[in-house]
């Protein structure tokens, strides 16, 4: 038991309201970052629109369908949002695969960047598309052309 002037709380009492607590922080830190994972969980269509057509869309040799084409943004919105380093992100369609790897951010004036190729699989042969995406001020990648 814990006394502070006329104030007595038990350990238990007090672990049940420190873990509340915790709760609540990491609770707030889950909703209100810029681009954080909650955000990329509720709302990343848009996110993945902001993309544009992403580098594949340079590839005008890439005949797939639109479902496999969105596959494979959503793996550049991955790569770009929360993969480590040169850990590949990978996707799978019909007949069509593809790995997107990211470099680590750096820093161009006040927006964070990055590099990335995108690895595409299509009746056997490989190609690669490479490119720049920066982060705007909402969250969202634009890839530099």
């Amino acid at each position: 038991m814990y006394q502070n002037a006329c104030l007595t709380i038990s350990t238990t009492a007090q672990a049940g309201l420190v873990l509340l607590g915790c709760a609540l922080l990491l609770g707030g830190c889950a909703s209100t970052g810029k681009g954080g994972a909650a955000q990329a969980a509720t709302g990343s269509s848009s996110y993945i629109a902001a993309l544009g057509g992403g580098i594949i869309g340079k590839e005008a040799s890439l005949s797939i369908s639109q479902a496999d084409r969105q596959r494979a943004l959503e793996a550049e919105y991955r790569a770009l949002e929360a993969a480590p380093g040169g850990q590949p992100v990978t996707w799978e369609g019909s007949g069509v695969s593809g790995a997107v790897v990211a470099t680590a951010p750096y820093q161009v004036g006040s927006q964070n960047c990055r590099q990335y190729s995108h690895t595409i699989t299509a009746k056997g042969q490989g190609n690669v598309v490479r490119g720049v995406a920066c982060r705007n001020t909402d969250g969202t990648w634009t890839p530099l052309t």
